[in-house]
């Protein structure tokens, strides 16, 4: 029964001060507030996911990348670590088969593929692919800067989304060798600083998110030809005040039924909530409110769609909101829970494996 389903979430931290890795926290969905369980020692624990068997949960770490088994009753048990053969990555994704983890790296511009065995451990680096070509935006040092890395839908293609470049380049990934090949290339407006690319449940739109440009671009994907088509349908603010400066849209997740995308914005320091139409997969937006804090990095919901939780790395908290999707109102809820650095969050049903 769905009142007997429990659920953890595993938020990452900057580690220094009172944070040391992967805080565990037990969630209680009724009421919508989170408990913490357990912290597991992580250096600098930026980014996480999840294997698509859900065994394991993949770390972005000082060493490269730490992988860890997750026990029934969701906690943590360390596995290994791996060297990528560059700098901090920031962005991790897996494919279907449980064969790669997929690692983007902001800070030098590598997509790098790194092989994974049937026990969990992380193997040997595969692949990896430094992005060529010059931005237009000085602060970003005219060079590449990949964000994310997510294979499509269908398995078929690893998208690269490159903040500095303002592109998502587009790999087949050889399922023997590991080796990426570029297929092509999806041209973003220029300076728009593309960061993150979310896939609808059908598989059949994209989301991407600019933090320069401050708004949500929506394409259809078409993977059944011989090469990927994206084709742009929309693009639309994220911003609660279109005069605002100095706001950069940050984080973004999808509802896991896909009616709904939420997307926070640091600067002006809001959560803007979409309702999604599933057949022409056009947004339309619910409402753009102040989350009471600084750079909210990522956010998430709790299952049930009722709960929407923002971490504020600026001022070291999560907080917690009630969504009314129907008046357009997201209402905070009781106390935000201190953390420092908070960076991303996970929520994962236990008992799955």
């Amino acid at each position: 029964m769905a009142g007997q389903e429990k659920y953890v979430a595993y938020v990452g931290t900057y580690t220094h001060g009172t944070s040391i890795g992967i805080h565990i926290y037990d969630l209680d969905t009724d009421e919508g507030i989170m408990k913490e369980r357990t912290v597991i020692p992580v250096n600098n624990a930026s980014y996480l996911t999840k294997s698509y068997n859900g065994k394991y949960l993949y770390s972005i770490a000082d060493e490269g990348v730490e992988v860890l088994r997750i026990l029934p009753d969701g906690g943590l048990e360390p596995i290994n670590k791996v060297d990528i053969n560059g700098m901090r990555g920031c962005y991790l994704s897996t494919d279907k088969s449980g064969k790669f983890l997929y690692v983007g790296g902001y800070h030098d511009g590598k997509v790098t593929v790194v092989h994974t065995h049937r026990d969990g451990r992380l193997g040997s680096v595969m692949c990896g692919v430094f992005h060529k070509g010059i931005g237009s935006v000085a602060e970003r040092n005219f060079r590449p800067h990949v964000s994310c890395v997510i294979p499509t839908p269908d398995d078929k293609y690893l998208c690269a989304v490159d903040n500095g470049i303002d592109q998502v380049k587009i790999y087949t990934v050889r399922s023997d060798t590991g080796r990426m090949e570029l297929v092509d290339i999806l041209r973003c407006k220029l300076d728009s600083g593309p960061r993150l690319l979310v896939f609808s449940p059908d598989g059949k739109f994209a989301y991407m998110n600019s933090e320069l440009t401050n708004e949500v671009t929506v394409y259809s994907y078409d993977g059944s030809g011989k090469t990927p088509e994206f084709e742009k349908l929309q693009e639309i603010s994220v911003l609660r005040d279109a005069e605002t400066i100095g706001s950069a849209c940050v984080g973004m997740k999808m509802s896991p039924n896909g009616n709904y995308l939420y997307v926070s914005t640091a600067g002006e320091n809001t959560v803007a909530i979409f309702r999604r139409d599933q057949e022409t997969g056009l947004l339309t937006r619910i409402c753009c409110l102040p989350i009471s804090g600084e750079y909210p990095k990522d956010l998430d919901v709790f299952p049930g769609g009722k709960t929407l939780v923002v971490l504020n790395h600026e001022t070291n908290e999560i907080r917690f909101f009630t969504i009314d999707y129907e008046k357009g109102l997201i209402v905070m809820k009781g106390r935000p829970i201190k953390i420092e650095t908070p960076n991303c969050i996970l929520i994962s049903k236990t008992g799955e494996v």
